[in-house]
């Protein structure tokens, strides 16, 4: 029972944190019951909140309890206990300075409101006045920012400065290692040897980057055709859609390597269709060697030319007659699509078109009139002519 009329009777001084209930909201201040004290106690709206409110209604409600620390105590009159001016923003403050404090050390991230939109960036409210620069709000660039106020966002405190006041959070520090996360996972499911469906999302001088589930792989200019291309760009452009065939995998580093040439049909599939021995050709010199010319008779496809089958004479080498780019026909010898060979021949059309023309004996033929004269006849006929 003593215990319990001591309790009923404490009085508070200036530094004491006590508990009570808001019980009435005024313009500029709330009325705060204080527990286990004759003492009641007042809260300015400047010690409310860490952030700027423009009625006491912005932080609490009648009924909510409360934690303040007394910031002051005004003398009572005849002999009645003194008001005690209070400060819930001190109690939140030291609060959120230790949480803080904790979760920066240990890279923790939590959910807060996003209370203001400043120049800059984003307020949050975490006990104390938080803030959001507008480059650490998502990975990408955002240009209106008012749909975050009231919205709720995951951050991580990446500075923390308590002499200063200062709490710098971060959004898109969440948000790529959740990125990072996923992108790892993925690459754990993704082995060499596979083919993927993707979505060209960027190009540059020496490949193309493919969206393939949430990371991005690269292609590079060589893994684009089976043709030679001069710059990625003549091969595919951004949002095409492609498939592509996973090269190499590397978890650690986050890098995966493609071909778009490697999922496409290969130049010689099917040739022994398209082009069969006797089939005339048109096709571009595109290199020179001592043993014969390779002409290129469909893209990456090469027929070879073998120094004999050059010209219709005697070469010493195919550069005598041939140089690169150089636009011939020539006619199919043989075509082995198994071991990627066709065997070509100019010398082949080049003797068929000189060739000489078959001689006509037809005017050496007798006609039906003429079977069966004799020649005596045929002179006899002159000689009655001229008598």
């Amino acid at each position: 029972m003593t215990e319990e009329m001591n309790v009923q009777v404490n009085v508070y001084g200036v530094g004491d944190i006590v508990r009570g209930k808001v019980v009435k909201l005024e313009d500029k201040q709330v009325l705060v019951e204080v527990e286990n004290s004759k003492q009641n106690g007042i809260i300015p709206i400047s010690e409310l909140s860490n952030l700027h409110i423009e009625k006491p209604s912005d932080a609490v409600a009648v009924g909510d309890e409360v934690t303040a620390k007394v910031k002051k105590v005004e003398e009572g009159k005849d002999g009645e206990e003194g008001l005690l001016i209070l400060s819930k923003k001190a109690v939140d403050a030291e609060r959120a300075w230790e949480e803080l404090e904790r979760k920066f050390a240990n890279g923790e991230a939590f959910e807060t409101v996003i209370k203001d939109i400043v120049k800059g960036g984003l307020v949050a409210d975490v006990g104390v006045r938080g803030f959001i620069p507008a480059s650490l709000v998502e990975p990408h660039y955002v240009e209106d920012f008012s749909d975050y106020k009231g919205k709720t966002l995951a951050v991580k405190v990446v500075e923390l400065d308590r002499e200063k006041n200062r709490v710098i959070l971060s959004h898109r520090a969440v948000v790529e290692e959740e990125q990072e996360r996923q992108q790892k996972e993925l690459l754990s499911r993704i082995e060499p040897g596979q083919v993927l469906e993707g979505v060209v999302r960027r190009i540059s001088d020496f490949g193309v980057f493919v969206d393939v589930g949430g990371f991005d792989g690269l292609v590079h200019i060589s893994q684009l055709s089976h043709t030679r291309v001069a710059h990625p760009s003549e091969a595919v452009k951004e949002g095409d859609a492609v498939k592509v065939k996973v090269l190499a995998v590397d978890p650690e580093n986050g890098r995966l390597s493609l071909s778009i040439k490697e999922a496409l049909p290969g130049p010689w599939e099917g040739i022994s269709e398209k082009v069969k021995p006797g089939d005339v050709v048109t096709g571009t010199v595109k290199r020179l060697a001592s043993f014969g010319a390779f002409v290129e008779i469909f893209p990456g496809v090469e027929g070879l030319v073998h120094v004999s089958q050059i010209a219709n004479r005697r070469i010493g080498s195919p550069h005598e007659v041939l140089k690169e780019g150089d636009e011939v026909k020539a006619k199919v010898l043989d075509v082995n699509e198994a071991e990627h060979r066709i065997s070509l021949s100019i010398r082949a059309l080049l003797e068929e078109e000189t060739a000489a023309p078959a001689e006509d004996y037809s005017q050496y033929t007798k006609t039906a009139e003429s079977r069966g004269f004799q020649l005596g006849e045929v002179i006899g006929e002159q000689l009655k002519k001229l008598k």
